[in-house]
């Protein structure tokens, strides 16, 4: 029995609410505001009394018993006591309300707002004890005076009987306080276990964080240090009480503490992240990322600041190497490309007309790689910074710009700069030393722009460049100084450059022409074949000579997909032309062959174009080119030879090797240069250099085509020696595919032609 009611007990206990009370400070608050509230009910009762006209002994009672209980809620310490008295003078309160209303029942409709008042204790003496006064008022005081306590009959004969009922009635009312009162404890328990599990999750990630952390008060008080921060700051004991941030072994190097948190102490921000600098223990400077966090109450006001010091005193000794090592160029120790052009346009703007840029490039440095190796190249690149720095002054700058290019920025006069131009020039004068006790003669091209009004550093630069690429024109191993007519050169080249990429990437059919030009047997006067040639249409519609953009295509890459758009081209027109013209010859660039995808793409535009024989495309390449690039493409001639196509070798005669060269490569024609075939008539040593061509040719099965014939005598002549294809200007000039004639016959006799603008 006894185990039976410790359960029911334990089950009514979970369900009613605990009434723990609340914090000292909430319950002052709460306990103020009731007890002034039952002065007011009590003032307000004294006036109910005078306007009734009831000022008399009964009143004077309560009002006794009113004032007795405020003052022992002022007075007493005790908070269930004093809170006690309150719910007594409420009581008090109720009760004298309804007896002067002589019991009628909307004064007792003060005991239910009474009942929720005393609900805000959070406490079970005080509400049972205003319960059980309620019971005790209406059961006593209903038998003594029942007239003055209910208003109806069954009131006064049942006075017990009516005390239950409005006991139950308040009791009821009361329950929902209850509810409420048991759901916010619920509810604060809650939040309680929630503030509990932040805080140990707080404390956990405070404590065990691997970057020193503190914790301040709002005063400056330093709460709490992490064992990451005791080691950092290197502290040798706990932290002292009371301490502050000046307390620390670790300190501002500039000794400013209150700096260190002014923004959030101000209230000008919540989150702070700045970097400082620090002294340690020892002396040393460390650079610090702080970030502060303040915490603050409902009400705006700062509680704790929480600081994270994150040490990057190596992150910041690691990126001024990286600095320093991305201004310097890793081999020679000048200045790099980026690091030169940014000092060059500081100084162009400090000293706008004073600046002048020499520009240096190592002649034929490639061959130095190719025949020493790159140590050596190196080694005379490290040579090279050595003595550059050796003749320009302090004031300059100097910086390889990459590759064998270097560059020097110099203020001062223009005779000034011009002397110095030659000193760099001198640097080259003496022999090089590499590796193995060996010296090199090295020769370079050098550019001089000289000041320029313009504070445009870029600019300075360009012309410099200009000048470097005109000496190295001029035959290298040269002082070259930069004047208008580079630029306009260059403009000229910059312009022929931007057509040439719009016309790729627009409308390579309209900007992109493609030239027949006819190639003639020389013994039946007969077309035979065709060679395709490319020209540029200008923005202005104007033709840009094949001399000015092929080069830049060369240069920039753009010969790749150039060259494409030409073979393509000339493939359509040969299938379109049927058999009156035997085969089409195409230019392919030396770059162009040695795409890895150049094959697979031959192999698709031939099976696209639907030409039948593939014998009749002819590919030609330059003997002069392919040697420069010094690779070998025999493997991908061979490919080109297995799809049917024939090969033809360009320019024959002006290489270094030319016969050497016609017997390893696998080509079916030789197409002898120009310069072997103008003059011929009237010069007997070009006669038999062309008839070894011819007889050499012919003993390698392999057919000859002269190139650039422009008169007769040269084409007799040609016809003599038994050469048997011919083409140029006498025969024919290149012509869109619109007025070309395929069956016309051309007959030697005809007048030599004036050669046009464009070639």
């Amino acid at each position: 029995m006894p185990a039976l009611i410790a359960r029911g007990y334990r089950q009514v206990g979970a369900i009613l609410p605990a009434g723990i009370g609340l914090r000292h400070e909430d319950w002052q608050n709460r306990h103020r505001l009731l007890t002034w509230l039952t002065v007011v009910c009590g003032l307000s009762l004294t006036v109910v009394a005078a306007v009734r006209h009831r000022l008399d002994a009964e009143w004077a009672v309560a009002s006794l018993v009113i004032a007795a209980m405020i003052a022992c809620a002022v007075k007493i310490k005790s908070q269930r006591v004093a809170s006690s008295a309150v719910a007594i003078g409420l009581t008090t309160v109720c009760a004298e309300l309804v007896m002067l209303y002589d019991g009628r029942t909307e004064a007792h409709f003060s005991f239910f707002i009474a009942v929720g008042v005393l609900a805000l204790y959070r406490d079970w003496v005080p509400f049972l004890t205003f319960l059980l006064a309620t019971f005790l008022h209406h059961a006593v005081l209903g038998s003594w005076m029942p007239h003055m306590t209910y208003e109806h009959g069954y009131g006064t004969q049942h006075p017990w009987f009516w005390a239950i009922v409005h006991s139950v009635a308040v009791l009821l009312a009361a329950s929902a306080q209850v509810a409420a009162w048991r759901l916010t404890e619920a509810e604060e328990r809650r939040a309680l276990d929630d503030l509990s599990q932040a805080e140990a999750q707080f404390t956990a990630a405070f404590e065990e964080a691997p970057i020193a952390m503190t914790m301040l008060a709002a005063d400056g008080i330093v709460l709490r240090v992490n064992p990451a921060f005791v080691s950092w700051s290197g502290m040798a004991g706990p932290l002292p009480p009371r301490s502050r941030l000046s307390d620390l072994p670790i300190q501002l190097a500039d000794g400013r503490e209150s700096r260190l948190h002014r923004d959030i102490l101000n209230g000008e921000t919540d989150v702070l992240r700045e970097e400082r600098t620090f002294r340690d223990s020892e002396g040393g400077l460390r650079q610090v990322e702080m970030h502060a966090s303040a915490l603050r109450d409902s009400a705006g006001k700062l509680q704790v600041i929480v600081s994270h010091y994150l040490d990057v005193t190596e992150k910041h000794q690691h990126e001024k190497i990286l600095r320093k090592q991305a201004r310097e160029d890793a081999l020679t120790g000048l200045l790099g490309r980026r690091a030169f052009e940014s000092d060059l346009g500081t100084l162009v703007a400090e000293y706008v007309g004073q600046v002048s840029v020499i520009y240096i490039d190592v002649d034929k440095f490639k061959h130095v790689n190719d025949s020493y190796g790159h140590s050596a190249g190196d080694e005379v690149l490290r040579t090279i910074g050595t003595r550059l720095r050796a003749v320009v002054p302090d004031t300059a700058v100097v910086a390889r710009l990459g590759g064998d290019e270097f560059a020097v920025a110099t203020v001062g006069s223009t005779r000034a700069a011009e002397d110095l131009a030659m000193s760099v020039a001198g640097c080259f004068e003496e022999p090089f030393a590499i590796p193995g006790e060996r010296q090199l003669t090295v020769t370079a091209s050098v550019g001089l722009s000289l000041p320029l009004d313009a504070a445009d550093a870029g600019a300075t630069l360009q012309s410099a460049d200009m000048a470097m690429y005109a000496a190295k024109q001029s035959g290298r191993a040269r002082v070259q100084l930069f004047d208008d007519a580079m630029c306009e050169a260059t403009e000229r080249r910059v312009t022929a450059e931007r057509a040439l990429q719009a016309a790729l990437e627009i409308d390579p059919i309209d900007q992109l022409p493609v030239w027949f030009q006819p190639i003639v047997s020389l013994e039946s006067k007969q077309v035979v074949g065709a060679e395709a040639l490319v020209r540029l249409r200008g923005t202005g519609g104007d033709l840009i000579a094949p001399g000015v953009f092929i080069p830049l295509a060369e240069e920039t890459g753009m010969i790749v997909p150039l060259g494409e758009h030409v073979l393509r081209t000339a493939l359509a027109q040969l299938v379109a032309w049927g058999d009156t013209v035997p085969y089409m010859s195409v230019n392919v660039s030396p770059k162009q062959l040695a795409e890895p995808e150049f094959v697979p793409m031959l192999t698709e535009a031939l099976s696209r174009s639907g030409l039948a024989d593939a014998s009749r495309l002819v590919l030609e390449i330059t003997e002069t080119s392919m040697l420069e690039r010094g690779i070998d493409l025999r493997d991908r001639l061979l490919a080109v030879k297995a799809l049917g196509v024939r090969l033809a070798l360009d320019d024959f005669g002006t290489g270094y090797s030319s016969l050497t060269w016609l017997q390893s490569v696998p080509a079916d024609i030789v197409k002898l240069d120009c310069s072997f075939v103008v003059g011929l008539s009237h010069d007997q040593d070009k006669a038999s250099i062309i008839s070894a061509v011819l007889w050499l040719a012919q003993a390698l099965n392999m057919s000859v085509v002269a190139e650039g014939v422009e008169d007769l005598a040269d084409a007799e002549a040609l016809t003599r020696a038994g050469c048997p294809a011919a083409q140029g200007w006498f025969f024919g000039r290149p012509v869109e595919a619109a007025a070309w004639d395929p069956g016309r016959r051309q007959v030697l006799g005809l007048p030599s032609r004036q050669a046009p603008a464009v070639s």
